[in-house]
């Protein structure tokens, strides 16, 4: 199969590292015009700098935000008032004890995660309605149907855009949009091999040692039995973004190697 996004325009948010770098990597090399978003010009630059290495002949453009505000998702929408592949990626995780866990984290991370999401696509799927044609993407989790006892905080929201997702999907019904959640399991993201680095320093062990445990303790029903790379993540965003995927909308997607035990 053939993905090509030449004459795309894409939005991957949270994109400097990370699942949503290698997404919007993955598509930039399926000819796609990309925007990258971060928290940081420094980090969005990086970010642009080392996709065109990868795809010399891509259209990347950058846009720095803080997507968990009211104020940074204007700050995009008005750079960027259109696009035909929206990715909403842009998240915060971190265990925490459910008892220590306060009101402000709670809103934190609605914010973040849920929030910047609704804010895009409301924004977003009117053009692609418009012009009846468009992919809208939400980067769940399976924690939104495995809920962590150590991140339910978390977990919420990945449940929200699980909700979100399919009910924009059915609002979209009837036009070329198509709506979808992806569901990752432990990824060899950024943020997850930092959290891994620590514990590892922490107990005196080595970094692989503590990613083998992290699978057998934390998520023994996993059946690759090790953490997904980004790039595996990114290869169904890919196809989900093509032409070729117009049949699939309003579905749950898993990458996540096979750690919730459900048929469906």
């Amino acid at each position: 199969m053939h993905i090509d996004l030449n004459g795309k325009h894409a939005i991957i948010t949270g994109s400097t590292a990370g699942i949503g770098f290698a997404i919007a990597e993955g598509i930039a090399k399926a000819g796609a015009n990309v925007v990258i978003t971060g928290r940081t010009q420094q980090r969005v630059d990086e970010a642009i700098a080392r996709i065109k290495k990868a795809a010399p002949d891509a259209g990347i453009e950058g846009v720095a935000a803080d997507l968990g505000t009211a104020e940074g998702c204007k700050t995009l929408t008005e750079q960027q008032p259109d696009t035909d592949i929206l990715v909403n990626n842009v998240g915060i995780f971190g265990p925490e004890d459910f008892f220590e866990v306060g009101d402000d984290t709670w809103q934190q991370f609605f914010d973040v995660n849920v929030m910047s999401a609704v804010r895009l696509s409301r924004h977003y799927a009117k053009g692609m309605k418009a012009r009846d044609w468009g992919r809208i993407q939400f980067i769940s989790s399976e924690s939104g149907i495995n809920i962590p006892s150590e991140m339910v905080h978390y977990g919420m929201t990945k449940s929200a855009l699980l909700s979100i997702s399919r009910g924009l999907a059915k609002v979209l019904s009837g036009t070329q949009v198509t709506v979808n959640a992806i569901l990752p399991g432990p990824t060899r993201s950024e943020g997850v091999l930092n959290m891994l680095k620590d514990m590892a320093e922490e107990e005196g062990v080595s970094q692989e040692t503590i990613e083998s445990r992290f699978v057998q303790e934390n998520r023994p029903s996993s059946i690759i039995q090790r953490l997904a790379t980004p790039e595996e993540v990114a290869n169904m965003s890919v196809y989900v973004a093509s032409p070729q995927a117009s049949a699939t909308t309003g579905a749950a997607l898993r990458v996540e190697g096979g750690i919730v035990d459900t048929l469906t």
